[in-house]
């Protein structure tokens, strides 16, 4: 089932109401969902292969707390932030700055940032751990099944 743009996100707290959650597809709703957002968000960084080894690390540790918790939802978000560690990595590593667009709208010249390539590669490796851990699909299947 798709994620659910329509829902009032500044009052439900996900953990109590885990009912409400939706996985989407890719980062859905990743900076949207409390109180895993700001849990997590806190610890996520790219700028350089020092900092994304630190914070994935940090945000797979998380994954697997939740995971010993039976939590899914702040599983799923852990997994969202890794991936998003990976694609805005990646992002940055093409284009100075981020920016895939300039002023006029046109996609600007791609360019190849060694060092943020580094971090989105290292952000993958989590990613991928967390994306492909038995237990994670196995509550994704339930939580899909149970809730939509």
């Amino acid at each position: 089932m798709a994620f659910d743009y329509d829902l009032d996100f500044d009052n439900i707290d996900f953990r109590k109401n885990p009912e409400l959650y939706r996985v989407g597809r890719g980062e859905q709703g990743v900076l949207m969902v409390e109180p895993y957002k700001s849990e997590i968000l806190q610890h996520w960084r790219f700028k350089t292969p020092e900092i994304a080894k630190e914070s994935s690390d940090r945000i797979y540790e998380m994954f697997l707390d939740y995971k010993e918790k039976e939590d899914f939802v702040g599983m799923d978000m852990a997994r969202k932030f890794l991936q998003m560690g990976y694609t805005r990595a990646r992002r940055y590593t093409n284009y100075k700055g981020g920016k895939k667009y300039d002023e006029n709208g046109d996609v600007k010249e791609r360019q190849n940032d060694p060092e943020k390539a580094e971090s989105a590669a290292i952000f993958m490796e989590k990613w991928k751990l967390a994306r492909e851990d038995k237990g994670y699909l196995k509550r994704k299947k339930e939580h899909q099944k149970k809730y939509g």
